[in-house]
């Protein structure tokens, strides 16, 4: 630990919190964008995102400010993204992955006519190779940063990246992800919360969470759902608005939908999490996170009945 609290004054850490507040909107839609990568998901990515900003945040007296802010929240980010994989029962052993020939043939990086499909190949690799080349290929990262930022070397990087590249130029490019059904217990509430709140029946909404239930407004609150004003705030919403069930890159998800000329016009999504009995247990809503709703590749909803 570079700086203790007990070393920095109080105008100190005010001036570190500040750089951390004014670098946030900068890196946001990176960030987003390699935990998507990472984990597959433009929803997940989001959540893992504000995972790692709020456990920067607690650990920024911690945080050696002679260095740039930039790759420890990137390094924080990555760390969040391992642990989400390891949850997900993703098999992942860096110093494993990265050991071997302290010298390996170079691999070219994909090609023009891959472009941006690079983001959504290196899912089929392992999570050190994935790493490597979204940060060496897609964010133009150096080796050395590379190798700080995923705790390994220059070498291991080399190797990681290499063999990922092999990989890459060996595969073809994917074609848009089919849209995973929900179960069909998840399926009918999911439904029944989208007619339920675009009736403004908040009652009967209440009657399918679960007493427990939490709440993600990204960027905004995460909590207990009840006793939160989220149904309310929707309610006196100025201007007019719908849902409507949807799939995001094939996760079955909410769509929010304004009025614009007379049409439904797409706002940005929200994710409804079912328990196996049928109820809500979590409501994550992304409408203080545009760029998440533009990173998906696929939204696709059926537009409303009036």
């Amino acid at each position: 630990m570079t700086h203790p609290e007990s070393d920095c004054g109080p105008e100190h850490l005010e001036a570190r919190y500040l750089a951390f507040l004014e670098t946030i909107p900068q890196l946001r839609p990176s960030l987003h964008r390699y935990c998507a990568r990472m984990t597959g998901s433009v929803l997940d990515g989001e959540d893992v995102v504000q995972e790692a900003l709020f456990h920067a945040y607690r650990k920024l007296d911690t945080f050696d400010d002679t260095r740039r802010l930039g790759p420890w929240l990137f390094r924080i980010a990555h760390n969040r993204c391992i642990d989400f994989l390891r949850r997900k029962g993703v098999r992942v052993d860096a110093e494993q992955q990265v050991a071997g020939p302290p010298v390996v043939d170079p691999v070219e990086p994909p090609g023009p006519g891959l472009g941006r499909a690079v983001e959504h190949l290196v899912l089929a690799l392992p999570p050190m190779e994935r790493a490597c080349v979204l940060l060496k290929d897609v964010f133009d990262h150096s080796l050395e940063e590379i190798a700080e930022l995923v705790d390994s070397t220059v070498g291991g990087v080399k190797s990681a990246l290499n063999r990922g590249r092999g990989k890459l130029a060996a595969t073809e490019p994917p074609r848009r992800r089919a849209a995973g059904p929900a179960s069909p217990e998840a399926a009918r509430i999911l439904g029944l919360y989208v007619d339920r709140f675009n009736r403004r029946d908040w009652d009967g909404l209440r009657a399918l969470i679960a007493a427990d239930a939490r709440l993600l407004v990204a960027d905004a609150y995460s909590g207990p759902l009840d006793g939160s004003p989220y149904f309310g705030n929707y309610d006196r919403l100025a201007v007019a608005w719908r849902l409507a069930v949807a799939t995001v890159d094939g996760e079955p998800a909410i769509a929010i939908l304004h009025e614009r000329d007379g049409a439904w016009v797409l706002r940005y999504p929200a994710r409804i999490e079912v328990s196996a009995d049928g109820r809500i247990t979590r409501i994550s809503d992304y409408g203080h996170t545009p760029w998440v709703g533009a990173a998906a590749e696929s939204f696709v909803y059926d537009p409303p009945v009036d």
